[in-house]
């Protein structure tokens, strides 16, 4: 192998020491956010959301259909694997992110959640990929803050804002992130000057909501707008304490409250009610009730609610006190999550559907892990008529196709992956196998149907087309009598191919097919309705609906 470049060299050595910095802090977390196009991100929700859960990782990811927001903390190895899960999607490929080191657990669970947008502003017409501002690295956002021509916003809230800003940076008083807009459009501090146009910069805790409005000011007509790239975090994890311009700490939405220079937490505390930062003489102040209420917020929660919050502050205590977690504790004996690679094949299926279920005997055997999506037929997800307007199951999504047909399926996943030969070498026997599928799905399946459930075609019994399906099977069982299974002496894609139609036909009348002298067949279709294969495929899942736990199905 070559060696690595000095660069490469850089980056590995610092990733070894981030990864053994982070194994001796006990927590790495990890800051990151993405503004690009994701018309699928309510399908993304139940795969990322395993994978975080299956390697311990616990925070927030926002997904929305303009991008990906998310603060992740845990194990630095584990924190690590879901970053790069997320790259192996080429949309997040060059995804960045911040890290910093805690001793605490930053959470206590993990949510993954569908919103409208990765940071709320309220303007749908806004698109920060297009039209947001001009970065700034840290190193060069002292040079641009100190020209006495710019004017400085700090667009986040103003309990932020209370703990820690830029020296000289305009606070616009604002309880969230949404009304900054209005305050922009009235500000006086944004006027032209002398005709010239007004140098902007803005700043935010991790650059994510400077893209939005750096990009609104610029649909706004200004040009001359700046922002600091990777936000006060990265300033504070890049620029030296006495280098700095930065007054105070920055506030963190998560257990560490606040960060200073080399992101070291800070001594703030929060208030457990209202989810801020403590104001200063908030210990002291008779409005303040640990778990309860603060200075902020006493006026805006009932008696009721209060008293609420003190059960669940002394349920917390008692937990405490025996060491024991109380929140975000997982459930006794939960089950390995079972993992599946980005954009897997998803299996719209029916349980009962011998074609759906010839389907997933394909896929099982082949060992290709795919979404498992149980439909109910009569509330088809909108997902299934997307991808298959004709609404039948099995359809089988794949990144680059759909697949419609339960042969075509099987037959996909087995050239894909064969471990257990279903596929016969010789062309003349693959080809006399495709002749008896044809048969099954041809006549045998239209008299099935028809002795099956008479009443839909509009027959008394059916019995007739129980007697013409018959043929059929006489031909399977001389069949079987000449090989252990359909085809020759192993069971192969054949087989699973035309039992579950078999099984059905079967299920009609147990009674009247047990008194027949299909010995050989019969002896067959025992076989496989005791064989672990029919178990694992005809597992029951309540049908699929988007946001739903993914359902794994794996060989």
């Amino acid at each position: 192998m070559p060696n690595p470049s000095p660069d490469q060299g850089k980056i590995q050595a610092m990733q070894t020491n981030v990864q053994q910095t982070a194994n001796s802090s006990g927590f790495l977390t990890a800051a990151f956010y993405k503004f690009v196009d994701l018309p699928d991100y309510e399908n993304r929700k139940p795969p990322l959301l395993a994978f975080c859960e299956a390697h311990q990782v616990k925070g927030l990811i926002l997904l929305a259909r303009e991008g990906i927001n998310s603060t992740i903390a845990g194990k630095a190895s584990d924190v690590y694997a879901v970053l790069d899960y997320l790259k192996q999607d080429t949309v997040f490929s060059d995804l960045q992110h911040k890290e910093s080191f805690s001793h605490k657990a930053p959470f206590y669970r993990m949510k993954v959640r569908l919103k409208k947008e990765i940071v709320t502003m309220g303007l749908s017409d806004i698109s920060p990929t297009q039209m947001a501002g001009t970065y700034v690295k840290p190193e060069q956002w002292n040079d641009l803050i100190q020209d006495p021509s710019v004017v400085l916003i700090d667009t986040r809230n103003d309990y932020e804002v209370e703990i820690g800003t830029f020296k000289g940076a305009i606070n616009p008083n604002i309880k969230t992130f949404s009304e900054l807009p209005e305050w922009l459009q009235k500000s006086k501090d944004l006027i032209q000057k002398n005709g010239q146009q007004t140098k902007i910069a803005m700043f935010c805790t991790g650059g994510i909501r400077c893209e939005k409005s750096t990009a609104y000011l610029r649909s706004q007509g200004f040009d001359q707008v700046f922002h600091l790239e990777g936000g006060i975090l990265k300033y504070l994890e890049q620029v030296a304490p006495q280098k700095s311009l930065w007054d105070g700490q920055c506030f963190v939405f998560d257990e560490r409250v606040s960060v200073g220079h080399g992101l070291e937490p800070g001594l703030h505390q929060l208030c457990r009610s209202c989810r801020d930062p403590l104001p200063d003489g908030a210990l002291d102040s008779p409005l303040y009730e640990v778990g309860v209420s603060c200075p902020r917020c006493f006026d805006h929660t009932t008696e009721e609610q209060k008293n609420s919050a003190r059960e669940r502050q002394r349920q917390w205590q008692l937990a405490h006190a025996k060491q024991q977690q109380h929140v975000g504790a997982q459930p006794p004996n939960k089950k390995p999550v079972t993992l599946l690679p980005m954009n897997a094949p998803v299996l719209y299926s029916f349980r009962r559907c011998p074609y759906a279920m010839r389907a997933r005997l394909g896929l099982m055997a082949s060992g290709i892990p795919c979404e498992l999506r149980e439909v109910a037929l009569k509330d088809k997800p909108p997902q299934l008529l997307e991808a298959s307007p004709k609404g039948t199951v099995p359809v089988l999504v794949l990144p680059d196709q759909v697949i419609e047909e339960s042969m075509q399926i099987m037959m996909w996943a087995l050239q894909k992956n064969d471990p257990q030969s279903w596929l016969p070498t010789q062309p003349e026997v693959q080809q006399r196998a495709l002749q008896i599928v044809e048969q099954c799905d041809g006549v045998f399946k239209f008299n099935l149907d028809r002795y099956k459930y008479p009443n839909r075609y509009d027959i008394v019994d059916g019995l007739s087309h129980r007697d013409a399906a018959c043929e059929f099977l006489i031909q399977l069982d001389a069949q079987l009598q000449q090989y252990r299974f359909l085809i020759d002496d192993q069971w192969r894609w054949l087989d699973a191919a035309v039992a579950p139609f078999v099984r059905q036909f079967a299920k009609t009348d147990r009674e009247w097919f047990k008194q027949q002298s299909w010995n050989a067949l019969k002896q067959w279709l025992v076989d496989f309705e005791s064989s672990d294969r029919l178990a694992r495929v005809m597992a029951s899942y309540k049908p699929w609906h988007m946001g739903q736990r993914q359902v794994v199905f794996a060989g």
